[in-house]
């Protein structure tokens, strides 16, 4: 088992496999947080269907903590973060700020994306600071009434 440090040495993101899907669909929110990300469960079962989506389990050591998805259409410059959370007992660790950090190398290292968007529920704070330290500028509000926020890469990440 991972330890329960600040470190957030050894955090890696990877994709999600039978072997992991069972602590990766597990992994729960505070019940405050409930209604920001839709379930891992039902993200998994959205990726089957969506040949763009890469569903990633965040994880410290051999212990998934978190989960994500994006999407890259195969015809666009740019990725899509569209899942995105942190199991509420390891949150306040550093490990989001981590794991957003590794999948922005990953989508940068494609090679073809240059602007990465995020979306997120308005009012949730802890999530816009995140993206806002990551370098995310917020857009506005999509039709379902989510923050999009854009990132530029850099050229050296492409």
């Amino acid at each position: 088992m991972a330890q329960r440090s600040g470190s957030t040495v050894g955090i890696h993101i990877a994709p999600v496999t039978k072997a992991n899907r069972a602590l990766v669909t597990a992994l729960q929110l505070a019940p405050e947080q409930m209604d920001f990300v839709a379930s891992n469960a039902d993200s998994l079962r959205e990726a089957r269907s969506d040949r763009d989506a890469r569903p990633r389990a965040v994880i410290v050591g051999d212990q998934p903590v978190g989960f994500l998805m994006y999407e890259v259409p195969r015809d666009d410059d740019e990725a899509r973060i569209y899942r995105f959370m942190i199991d509420r007992a390891w949150q306040g660790r550093g490990y989001g700020k981590a794991a957003l950090r590794a999948v922005l190398e990953e989508i940068g290292g494609l090679g073809h994306i240059r602007h990465v968007s995020i979306c997120y529920e308005p009012e949730n704070e802890a999530a816009r600071r995140l993206y806002r330290s990551a370098g995310f500028v917020e857009e506005g509000l999509d039709e379902d009434g989510e923050m999009i926020a854009h990132l530029v890469l850099p050229a050296g990440d492409r």
